[in-house]
């Protein structure tokens, strides 16, 4: 069990990622809670639908319990960031003393969450901007091939050549805060638009109007990382937000899968961040708050 990667969640990404992994040979532990991607994972494998549109299918472990893989060494946090605390408790249980999790999360605040309960030494912090869209439970439609970055860590080694050697582009980087204030602008500029509009992210760079509103939410959310002093990583936030949206151009943003579906969003961990951080430098974010407020009186 201790070769095992384990992926905590049963999303698109973590589908995605374990669909992947499990193709170049690594064995895969999914923890989840969800009852129907558990019993499909079970019964069928994990499914990966290729950008041809041929499925393929993959035997993974799938689990409810973090008692059934105690002694872990290296994990993949996947889920939600409000589902962030639970996740913390139970990577708490069964990852090893010298074991690191790895966050690759949309929002602020996982790595802090996770910290609180792993410490320090035992959790990375990364970002990815690879498309997913669930299509089903266990099964998976791989978008835009995006970047892993993460920071350095000693324990890193075996989940790195794993990763590599299930084709992701893997970028090991000194400062993952520049990465996840990267990766809040392209989220915050693409993820909402595609939920209240309900179109793929292609579609947001074909309408004027939300081509705008992208542009606001992107260049909103970069002031707040200067005064913040985080140091980008690019020069140009609306350029980056527009051109993760054309080669995500067909892929369901993941908040807009959660609408779809009735299900919460990372809106608060999103934008609502964003608004908060503003307001410690007295910055106004009319787009963000604006987004944030209707995104979440879609699901309340």
């Amino acid at each position: 069990m201790n070769n095992n990667i384990l992926i905590v969640g049963t999303g698109a990404l973590a589908t995605l990622f374990a669909a992947r992994l499990a193709q170049a040979g690594s064995q895969i532990t999914m923890l989840g809670t969800w009852k129907a991607g558990l019993d499909a994972l079970r019964k069928d494998g994990v499914r990966l639908v290729d950008a041809n549109g041929n499925e393929h299918h993959f035997d993974v472990q799938a689990i409810d319990d973090p008692g059934e893989c105690r002694g872990i060494n290296h994990a993949l946090v996947l889920v939600k960031a409000w589902q962030t605390a639970r996740a913390a408790e139970q990577l708490k249980e069964c990852l090893a003393e010298d074991g690191l999790a790895v966050t690759l999360q949309n929002g602020l605040g996982n790595r802090e969450t996770l910290i609180q309960n792993l410490g320090l030494s035992r959790v990375a912090l990364g970002s990815t901007t690879t498309g997913a869209t669930l299509l089903g439970p266990g099964l998976v439609r791989e978008g835009g091939e995006g970047i892993i970055s993460i920071e350095q860590n000693q324990a890193l080694g075996p989940l790195e050549e794993a990763l590599r050697s299930a084709k992701f582009n893997v970028n090991l980087v000194e400062d993952a805060q520049s990465l996840i204030w990267g990766k809040l602008v392209i989220n915050a500029a693409i993820n909402p638009l595609t939920a209240l509009l309900r179109v793929p992210n292609g579609k947001l760079l074909e309408r004027p109007s939300a081509r705008e509103m992208m542009g606001a939410l992107a260049s909103e959310t970069a002031q707040v990382a200067e005064a913040e002093k985080i140091h980008l990583p690019f020069s140009d936030p609306i350029a980056a937000a527009e051109e993760v949206a054309l080669k995500t151009a067909a892929n369901h943003s993941s908040m807009l899968q959660d609408v779809l579906r009735g299900a919460p969003t990372e809106i608060d961990a999103i934008c609502g961040e964003v608004v908060k951080a503003a307001q410690k430098h007295n910055i106004d974010t009319p787009a963000n708050w604006s987004c944030w407020k209707l995104v979440k009186a879609i699901v309340e």
